[in-house]
């Protein structure tokens, strides 16, 4: 109930139904603010309540000063929650757990239920175990649901044992595309209640959803898990960045160039913590497919949001996707009624200002490490040769003689291109580009050009209406001929699901410490992410990488090197048989209808006959087996009371790990393959796993012990505690300072009672939204996270977890301070916390050198930056603090 103090409460009449609204231009200051404030200002209408969310809060979002720094807390409480299975398991895993937890403090298990719809979409599971054949798909979706059976039977028992909670079934398509091609409402509607759609997700990439003008965006599991449980998120009015659009894009050009111009562009200007909203005269001719391409990649340019405002445009995305007719007049209307609808006369306010004219974009690629590293395709060549140096690779690209099982021996180079895959959210749900690669292929074909050897080609779509305006077009054969079969529908390569080289590749690869390359049409390509046999990663278009695979070689230019001869001998390049974009277009519009989405979509929640015959445990408890390797029991709430104890300061804490700048989650959470020398390959040996049935990190999140085995494990992870050594591996004090794998050595420390602190530098934790980056942290026994600056969402997912993340003083890091990683650290003043409700701004750090031989001081900034956040680590984490709301 809303205390509605400002008469907000009011009704729309739609056709021959009437809603209940909440009216925007009752607050002062509304009609100029952007549209993604809009979105927030009708959520606190709605849910005021005097105490949590007050008039306050909503006249200073009313009133709100662009110019300002954020300061004022406010309580967002998004629509729905929408996860996917990797970071969806662990969510329900934890919600099983609660529902126990509740029974055993005197509570009702019952009241474990969503109190959002939640919807689960499984597609990180596939890996592309087989490529570059017909049965591809069949084959990779039958090891899957091998490899996978315990958590599809449990995600099968969640099911049917939570409310509003649906799960789609793997092979259907990719979370973020399945998002805007089905499940995004644009308006919500609940007990005859209108009101906009909005999201949070477990998946960074959730923004792909702003391009519909739904408000959304990743966090962590933690916090989607909370959210599920009817907690808002706490969150400061953001700053917010307004970036216009205008010009149109230019023939070569493609949306993927678009959003790599703008991630460069955006990650240079600095938006973390910032949302970015659209404008101007230009947005209207920027097609939803590329709006949804842009919205995708805010993560990779660090901004909360990257959203587009409600159009015409929209409505027809809306109507293209099978939503009812009803649906739509009520988005239009209701987006109309409140200022919510695009009008390119009215510029909001806005607390930065950015212009793109789209008509200066040119191919791109990114890489070889970082999505904002951009390099102008015709660049391309000079910089590979530059940047290939970094990895040892020094004059000559070295070559070795590979002889494959079948066919002729061949010469496999440094900078040759082992993987080239479209795959991933970001572009395999945009027609334009899709169409541009297949048409590619055609004329690639027609030419009799073909892919060397050694290049593992993969298609994985984002939908399977994709595969249907393939097949009406007549483009597979086309696509098929140069190896790109469908291999699943699903992320694949772009989390590191690109499954195996070839044998021989492989061996070569790592017996001459061969400098190698990835090309993907994907959104992330940090280190070791997507091969462990592959060093370089570059990301690209899909029909880019389809030249690339053609090329065989990052080491090409596409301006004077020939991709081939045609069968009169002339050389052939890539303008010979680059599409032109009208016959892209043409095409795109005689084979994408919208029958496909109605037909697509109609059973989207019953799965095949795989999925159908899976036997699923019944009632409103989960019986946890203890043989399982994929779902176990986390330790969360052993021994929780029903109130939490004291905050305590830290003391005598050694340091686990002392790592540099732009330490992203992916080197810290467990992610990609399980070697069979770490810690979590020997603990699924000792349980009767044999390696190849390990499967990876993020198929077995639902498991505990492997999780905190993996965690800081990531191969090209540095500590600077040693000496030129990569991977999981630090120094163990309580022996002596010997080398040890980070997870051993963490069980020693715990042994002996000693608590743990990591030091890092700026930037700690960019990339996904990974819980694991925070659980397996705390797990480890880590009680604080000492960095120069955090990204958003590992900060606050520490912070879920009960670890205090702390700042170095504006200016200072641990070099300028001379900290080496050998101190014995003492934290005071966190104590404050338990007085009140104050957050200490300040702790004073004491870190007392190894040989005793004085101390280094300083006071640490705290980042707990909210009120809510305080309660949060008073109850050890938010779970905790949810589940004693509950009881309470």
């Amino acid at each position: 109930m809303t205390t509605n103090s400002f008469g907000a409460k009011d009704t729309l009449a739609v056709g021959d139904k009437s809603y209940e609204i909440y009216r925007l231009d009752k607050v002062d200051g509304s009609k100029t603010l952007p549209f993604s404030l809009k979105v927030l200002l009708e959520c606190l209408l709605r849910t005021e309540d005097g105490a949590n969310i007050t008039e306050d809060h909503i006249n200073a979002l009313g009133q709100w000063d662009e110019n300002a720094e954020p300061d004022t807390e406010i309580q967002f409480t998004p629509a729905r929650v929408i996860m996917q299975d990797f970071t969806g398991v662990p969510c329900v895993v934890d919600l099983a757990t609660m529902r126990e937890a509740v029974g055993s403090l005197g509570g009702d298990a019952k009241k474990i239920n969503p109190l959002a719809p939640a919807e689960l979409v499984i597609d990180h599971s596939v890996i592309i175990d087989v490529a570059g054949r017909p049965d591809a798909f069949e084959k990779n979706v039958e090891i899957e649901y091998g490899r996978n059976r315990e958590r599809y039977q449990f995600l099968r028992w969640g099911q049917t044992a939570f409310d509003d909670f649906k799960v789609v079934p793997p092979g259907t398509g990719i979370v973020h595309q399945v998002n805007i091609e089905h499940l995004a409402r644009g308006v919500m509607v609940r007990d005859d209640v209108a009101y906009p759609d909005s999201c949070v997700g477990t998946d960074s990439h959730t923004t792909m959803v702003n391009g519909l003008g739904v408000l959304g965006w990743g966090v962590g599991g933690i916090e989607a898990e909370a959210a599920m449980l009817g907690q808002p998120v706490s969150m400061l009015i953001p700053r917010v960045v307004g970036f216009k659009l205008t010009g149109e894009i230019p023939s070569g050009a493609t949306a993927t160039d678009v959003v790599l111009t703008i991630t460069q562009m955006l990650r240079e200007h600095g938006v973390v913590g910032k949302f970015v909203e659209f404008y101007g005269e230009g947005v209207a001719s920027v097609p939803l497919a590329n709006r949804a391409t842009i919205g995708n990649m805010s993560p990779e340019f660090g901004s909360t949001c990257a959203i587009f405002p409600i159009d015409d445009v929209t409505l027809d995305y809306y109507r293209l996707t099978g939503r009812s007719d009803e649906q739509v007049a009520l988005v239009e209307a209701y987006a109309k009624e409140q200022g919510l609808w695009h009008d390119a006369s009215v510029e909001p306010r806005f607390s930065e200002r950015l212009e793109l004219d789209l008509s200066t974009v040119v191919p791109s690629i990114a890489g070889p490490k970082r999505p904002q590293d951009r390099i102008v395709l015709t660049d391309a060549k000079q910089q590979f040769g530059l940047d290939i140096k970094n990895y040892g690779v020094e004059g000559n690209f070295r070559e070795v003689e590979v002889t494959p099982a079948e066919g002729a021996p061949y010469g496999l180079k440094d900078g040759a291109v082992v993987i080239a895959s479209i795959t991933s959210c970001t572009n395999t749900s945009n027609p334009s580009v899709m169409m541009a690669a297949a048409l590619l292929a055609k004329n690639a074909v027609e030419k009799g050009l073909t892919v060397p050897p050694w290049v593992k080609t993969s298609l994985a779509p984002g939908s399977q209406v994709v595969t249907g305006y393939y097949d009406k077009a007549g483009m597979w054969p086309y696509l098929e001929k140069l190896g790109f079969y469908l291999v699943g529908y699903g992320c694949t390569t772009c989390i590191g699901n690109s499954g195996p080289l070839a044998d021989e590749i492989s061996a070569a690869v790592q017996e001459n410490d061969l400098t190698v390359v990835s090309v993907l049409s994907g959104n992330r390509n940090f280190e070791g992410r997507i091969n462990p046999d592959v060093k370089m990663n570059y990301l690209a278009s899909p029909p880019l990488v389809i030249a690339y695979a053609l090329a065989g070689t990052m080491n090409f230019d596409f301006d004077s090197d020939p991709l081939g001869t045609d069968q009169a001998g002339n050389d052939v390049f890539l303008k010979d048989i680059w599409p032109a974009p009208e016959d892209v277009e043409s095409t795109i519009a005689a084979s994408m209808d919208r029958d496909m989405f109605l037909k697509d979509y109609a059973d989207v929640f019953a799965g095949d006959e795989r999925w159908q015959s899976l036997p699923t445990p019944e009632g409103d408890i989960f019986e946890w087996d203890d043989e399982s390797t994929y779902v176990r029991k986390p330790p969360y709430f052993e021994g929780m009371a029903k109130t939490p104890s004291p905050v305590e300061d830290i003391k005598g804490a050694r340091v686990l790990a002392k790592l540099g700048d732009s330490v992203t989650t992916d080197h810290i959470s467990p992610a990609g393959s399980i070697k069979a020398d770490s810690p979590a390959g020997k603990y699924l040996q000792e349980h009767g796993i044999e390696r190849k049935d390990f499967n990876s990190y993020g198929s077995r999140r639902g498991n505990h012990e492997v999780m905190v085995r993996g965690t800081f494990a990531n191969i090209r992870l540095r500590n600077q505690l040693l000496d030129d050594v990569e991977g999981g591996f630090t120094r163990d004090f309580t022996h002596g300072g010997e080398q040890t794998t980070i997870y051993d050595a963490a069980q020693n420390y715990a042994e002996a009672g000693i608590p743990l602190v990591v030091l890092a530098g700026k930037e700690y934790g960019t990339g996904s939204s990974r819980d694991w980056a925070a659980k397996g942290t705390r797990l480890l026994g880590v009680k604080a996270a000492i960095a120069e600056s955090f990204e958003r969402i590992h900060r606050s997912n520490l912070i879920g977890m009960g670890v205090l993340p702390l700042q170095f003083p504006a200016g200072q890091n641990v070099e300028s301070l001379g900290l080496d990683g050998t101190e014995t650290f003492d934290i005071e003043g966190i104590t404050a916390l338990n007085e009140g409700t104050k957050v200490p701004k300040t702790v004073h750090v004491t870190a007392t050198k190894a040989d005793g031989a004085g101390t280094v001081e300083f006071d640490a900034v705290v980042r707990i930056d909210t009120p809510g956040e305080a309660d949060y680590f008073r109850n050890d984490g938010i779970l905790q603090y949810v589940l004693r709301s509950l009881v309470g």
